[in-house]
Order: C-alpha cells, then structure tokens, then sequence
C-alpha cells in the first residue's frame, strides 16, 4: 500500500505542475495505514504564498481533519526532500514517518542543508525513508524546468 500512497503523491505533483508550479506533491496517511487524511500539491503562485508548499498545505488539511495540532503516528509521502520549513513542519505535527522521492541537495532540509532533524533543538524526529522512485521525481522536475528555461 506505501507504494500507493507515494503514486498519490505523484498524481498530485503532476496536477501541480498543470497549475504551472513546482511539481511536488505530498499525501498524509493515518497511523492505521491505510486513511488518506489530505494530499496537496504546491499552491505558491496560485495562493501568492511562499509557505504553500504540499508538504504544508497537506499537514494543514490533515490536522483539520483530525481537530488537532498533531499526527501523532501518521506517515507523509511527498515527492521531494521537504526544505526546512516543510521538515520542521512535520517536526512540529509530530509526523511519525517521512518517505520522500527525490533527494534535493540544493533545497532540502533532511539529508540536506539544515538538516532539522538532527538539530538539538528539534524535539521530534520521525522516521525518514528517502529515494523511494527518486528517478522519477527528479525526471518530472527537470522536465517542468527545462520547459521554463
């Protein structure tokens, strides 16, 4: 079923990418493992709003959902390593697991640059599986790039 959750993920990048933004795309599995809580795709440009990443706007949504601030034993799959803004949002929700596709070296905040997870300061840190279909990823970035330049 992971695999499920990832193509969601996919399915939502894409759709932004349609919308004309960045395609990463991002879903919030309950702690069952199976309920779909929220999936967003990037609505910066759409929102005017440098903090409408997928990541965020899905947390958000899941919260909602669940009538609180935290999610306690959920997973979230995106398509892209989140930047630190995104990783320290999923600190904060208490995300028990992060599966992402592509690595982002340039703008990540897991594997990458501030790596928030490994902060003394981060009070949570949940599991964290990287490179899952990564080729595919970073194909449909390059891709919507590459139209752009």
């Amino acid at each position: 079923m992971p695999n499920s959750f990832l193509e969601m993920a996919f399915a939502e990048a894409e759709a932004a990418a349609a919308r004309g933004e960045v395609p990463v795309g991002a879903v919030v599995v309950a702690a069952d493992g199976r309920s779909v809580l929220a999936r967003a795709g990037n609505r910066v440009e759409e929102l005017a709003d440098p903090t409408a990443h997928a990541e965020v706007l899905a947390l958000r949504a899941a919260c909602q959902t669940l009538g609180r601030p935290r999610l306690e034993g959920a997973s979230l799959y995106v398509t892209l390593e989140p930047c630190a803004m995104c990783a320290q949002a999923v600190a904060l929700a208490r995300v028990a697991r992060l599966v992402f596709a592509a690595y982002d070296p340039k703008g990540g905040g897991v594997e990458h640059g501030a790596r928030v997870f490994a902060r003394p300061t981060c009070h949570h840190r949940p599991e964290v599986i990287g490179g899952i279909d990564e080729r595919r990823a970073a194909a449909l970035l390059a891709t919507f790039f590459k139209a752009r330049r």
